[in-house]
């Protein structure tokens, strides 16, 4: 009989960050009877730093999220303060959504959620060990002696593993500000084969809005229509808060300078890291010849005077940031309500993960999130679905579901974690996808829906009226062929970019019927404009397909191809790719290399 003190799940989530809220609610759906173990429940969904989500190439990342059934999308668009689409003065592939959240409403909202979902149990605890057998976990124990037991874990644990905080001359261990580290996690991990590295990040002071003068900074405000992130929620209403932006000056720069002088050796060495997140520090040095640097001051929320100095990022002692942070117009009286501090913390090496985020060493065992070496609500949200998805997928003895590069960012994400690793904090960007073109934040839930509907994380209704928005689509097309105006038909028109839909329709009020719906006309008008573009891509993703569909067996041995250097052999070992695609992605790894690997499997087929 089991004692009150071992608990079974099907699935045990560790962390209920981003990645780990979407994890186990992806799980939970799926029907499998799920645990999200947190050390404190008032952290759930925590904005530790930026209180935003999207941005560039981040805010295609939550569309996909949403397409697949996951819930940031919806949380935001239910909490958000303000709402931009940025880049709109580029082409739609670098158009990315993004909202200013009131932080305290967005983790209630999510926690809300997750204590309203069947089949989610939230318990508070510190998972201290790792419970594995026979090359598989079994569960975790915790510090206050209880045990659970399961068939999958998703750790998801942020920055907490090994963790300490620091500032100026000042160090203690924790996560973050005012919660403790999971230390002893860290050597479960080890003991299972899993090798860790360390990365650094800083946060920046967040001050009080009554002691800003506004005046002197730029008003930045959120567009008079906003755009919802998800792809169920209708519109967005509700007064927006206005954001600002301000710079730093020369005398910032020197207090700056001053301040390093006082940080003790093993401070002033972090500096420089992470290269795409970096702190004010960093950019002094790294820019010495530049006179200032953007700042962004923007609220926390709608009952808070605290505002988040982006930009900012800093472990400078309190004393310095004091006397920083009044050098800056419009903070010339300011005062600071939470000082900046960086985090120094144990990560994952990803390599040693399937593109199911299942690790290589232990079955059974997903990692999502920072704990994978990523910076970012919006990674780790991207993840923790996946990790969701793939571990119920495992205990239903169903293949993973792995994106490819060519069908989302989360593809590209997941694909360049496992394949190429990291020695930074990864960060997503638009230039990180090759076929950015037909992955625009856009049209989300027509390359993704389908599978958050095959999982059972989207509801009939959702999946119905994606369907009667494909077939609008298809009949505003056929209509737009069909048709014709001085020797050309007007999809053909339409292509030009001196020509919009709406002047078609004001020519033909035919065309009225079908042009209706406004997700409907931009899909079309964005497919006929960029026509040759897409075209181009398409037969890209071909020639992508044939590499990836030469699959490279599990058990293959590296050290058996005489042929291959000695360095190819350790890299290849060390990912294992899937597939030759995979394997001619791997740092290091040659054309030649691939070469004598296609040559070796085309062999084996042969029985050579």
């Amino acid at each position: 009989m089991t004692s009150s003190t071992t608990h079974d799940f099907d699935i045990v989530v560790v962390g209920a960050g981003h990645a780990g809220c979407e994890a186990a609610l992806a799980a939970a759906r799926m029907g499998a009877d799920t645990a999200l173990l947190t050390m404190n429940p008032d952290s759930v969904a925590h904005m530790s730093c930026n209180p935003a989500i999207g941005g560039v190439a981040k805010g295609q990342l939550v569309r996909e999220i949403d397409a697949l059934g996951g819930e940031m999308g919806k949380v935001i668009d239910a909490t958000g303060l303000q709402f931009r689409m940025i880049n709109t003065s580029k082409g739609p592939a670098m158009h990315s959504p993004r909202a200013q959240a009131d932080k305290d409403d967005y983790k209630r909202e999510m926690r809300a959620r997750i204590e309203a979902q069947e089949n989610l149990s939230l318990i508070q605890d510190l998972v201290e060990d790792l419970f594995v057998s026979g090359g598989r976990i079994n569960g975790v124990g915790c510090r206050s002696g209880k045990q659970f037991r399961c068939g999958a874990l998703v750790l998801a644990t942020g920055t907490f593993l090994g963790a300490v905080l620091y500032r100026g001359r000042w160090r203690s261990e924790g996560g973050r500000i005012g919660e403790i580290s999971a230390r002893k996690l860290s050597s479960g991990l080890e003991e299972a084969g899993i090798e860790l590295g360390r990365f650094r990040t800083k946060t920046p002071p967040r001050v009080d809005g009554r002691t800003i003068a506004f005046g002197r900074m730029e008003a930045q405000y959120g567009d008079p229509v906003p755009r919802p992130f998800s792809f169920s929620t209708a519109s967005l209403d509700g007064e927006q808060a206005p954001c600002y932006r301000t710079s730093t000056v020369q005398r910032t720069h020197e207090v700056i300078r001053k301040g390093l002088g006082d940080l003790p050796a093993e401070t002033a060495k972090t500096v420089g890291s992470p290269r795409y997140c970096p702190s004010i520090e960093t950019k002094v040095l790294r820019f010495a010849d530049k006179e200032s640097h953007p700042l962004f001051i923007e609220p926390e929320g709608r009952n808070t005077v605290q505002y988040y100095c982006n930009g900012l990022f800093t472990c400078l002692s309190a004393e310095v940031q004091d006397e920083m942070i009044r050098t800056v117009p419009g903070l010339e009286n300011a005062e600071i309500m939470l000082y900046g501090y960086g985090v120094e913390y144990d990560y994952a090496r990803p390599h040693q993960l399937w593109p199911s985020l299942e690790s290589k060493k232990v079955g059974g065992l997903f990692l999502a999130g920072q704990v994978n070496g990523t910076s970012g609500y919006e990674e780790a949200a991207a993840q923790g679905i996946m990790a969701g998805i793939n571990a119920a997928r495992k205990l239903n003895d169903l293949p993973a579901l792995v994106l490819e590069r060519d069908e989302a960012y989360i593809g590209v994400l997941i694909d360049d974690l496992v394949t190429k690793g990291t020695e930074e904090p990864y960060r997503m960007f638009t230039s990180l996808a090759e076929y950015r073109l037909l992955l625009r934040q856009d049209n989300a839930d027509r390359r993704l829906m389908k599978y958050g509907y095959e999982n059972g994380l989207v509801d009939p209704g959702r999946w119905s009226a994606l369907e009667r928005k494909e077939e609008k689509i298809g009949q505003l097309w056929a209509h737009l062929e069909s048709h014709r105006l001085n020797g050309s038909t007007l999809a053909k028109m339409l292509s030009r970019p001196e020509t919009e839909l709406k002047d078609l329709v004001e020519a033909f009020p035919e065309l009225r019927r079908f042009a209706v719906d406004e997700e409907v006309c931009e899909q079309v008008e964005i497919e006929a404009r960029y026509a040759g573009y897409f075209e181009r891509q398409r037969r890209q993703v071909e020639k992508f397909k044939r590499s990836e569909q030469i699959k490279i067996p599990r058990w293959l041995d590296y050290d058996s191809i005489p042929e291959l250097r000695t360095e190819a052999k350790e890299k290849l070992s060390g990912v294992r790719p899937l597939s030759l695609g995979q394997a001619s992605r791997i740092s290091g790894i040659s054309p030649a290399d691939i070469t004598l690997l296609m040559l070796y499997i085309e062999g084996r087929k042969r029985g050579g």
